[in-house]
């Protein structure tokens, strides 16, 4: 079969399209065909060594995939052959052939596309668990997205609908912001003069709940932000800058700074991940959220779609197909 393969940790153009190891149903193996691959920021940094986990090359990236399943091993209980199912792991998706363990394949009801699944997976299920388990975000407060217009951008928009909240974006173009508003944001700005945009746009009372995937001055204007009482959500650094941070603001404002791992969060309570994970698929189904699907492209071009979303230009999900 045909995968993309880091053979050594490098920049994204020495991936390669190559043959790999069609994997076998052993043990609590699940073997899915593959339909749709989700490309995600931290895919892109692994394989350059610049993320957390760095696993022994030559492997495979990718965390999400969602198909039909051809196989399973002898030990797999709840998944039979030809369920459509979602898959999230730390590796090895981007492949035309995905062997999973069991514990991380989830069945997909009727009414939900591939592409949509893969979306809810790492994109909406950070959002999700930021602001529900991190911010514990309640009805009528005042949320602010930082790059409202990517996938966990526009999945906080929607997901902070979902739970009662008063929503502002903000997203860096005309373009960006057009789709921050179309994902619902109540009310969309640039990054310009951040700090003043959001006094006036909360009234002077500050932000409850900030969501910074971006870092850099946008994390600074957000932290002079913050209201009494407020959650600054740490998600990660788009910008390529980390900010240093006056621990001071806390003191005198009042506000708590939140870290959001979520791929730990997985792994440290599985059961919570799975309530989540029922939750969102349920306000799918209800029409509550509904991912924002940029693009499909070729497998043979993640290389140059990873090129694009570590530099900040894309917008919401890309979905790679065998």
């Amino acid at each position: 079969m045909k995968a993309i393969v880091a053979k050594d940790y490098g920049p994204l153009e020495s991936l390669e399209y190559a043959d790999w190891p069609e994997p076998e149903a052993t043990g609590k193996t699940v073997v899915i065909k593959s339909e749709a691959i989700g490309v995600n920021f931290p895919d892109g940094l692994l394989v350059q060594g610049l993320y957390q986990m760095k696993p022994p090359t030559p492997f495979v990236p990718g965390m999400e995939v969602a198909g039909t399943v051809t196989a399973v091993g002898p030990d797999v209980k709840g998944i039979k052959v030809g369920d459509r199912v979602a898959s999230l792991s730390s590796m090895g998706s981007y492949a035309q052939i995905v062997g999973a363990p069991e514990a991380t394949v989830m069945k997909l009801p009727d009414g939900i596309g591939s592409a949509d699944a893969c979306a809810l997976l790492c994109g909406y299920g950070t959002s999700h668990y930021a602001l529900k388990q991190r911010a514990q975000l309640k009805a009528g407060e005042t949320l602010c997205v930082l790059g409202a217009a990517g996938l966990t951008g526009t999945a906080a928009i929607q997901i902070g609908k979902a739970m009662g909240a008063r929503v502002i974006g903000v997203a860096s173009s005309p373009e960006k912001q057009a789709i921050a508003k179309q994902a619902g944001a109540d009310v969309v700005l640039g990054y310009d003069n951040l700090k003043d945009a959001l006094k006036e746009a909360t009234g002077g009372k500050g932000v409850d709940v900030g969501y910074d995937p971006v870092g850099g001055e946008s994390f600074d204007a957000l932290s002079r932000s913050m209201g009494w009482g407020g959650r600054l959500l740490v998600i990660g650094f788009a910008s390529g800058t980390i900010p240093k941070f006056p621990v001071n603001l806390a003191l005198v404002k009042g506000f708590s700074v939140v870290g959001v791992f979520w791929g730990d969060f997985t792994r440290r309570e599985p059961a919570v991940y799975a309530d989540n994970m029922k939750e969102l698929i349920g306000w799918y189904l209800a029409g509550k959220v509904k991912p924002v699907i940029e693009g499909e492209y070729p497998l043979a071009d993640a290389p140059s779609v990873l090129k694009r979303v570590l530099g900040r230009g894309a917008s919401g999900k890309i979905i790679l197909k065998p």
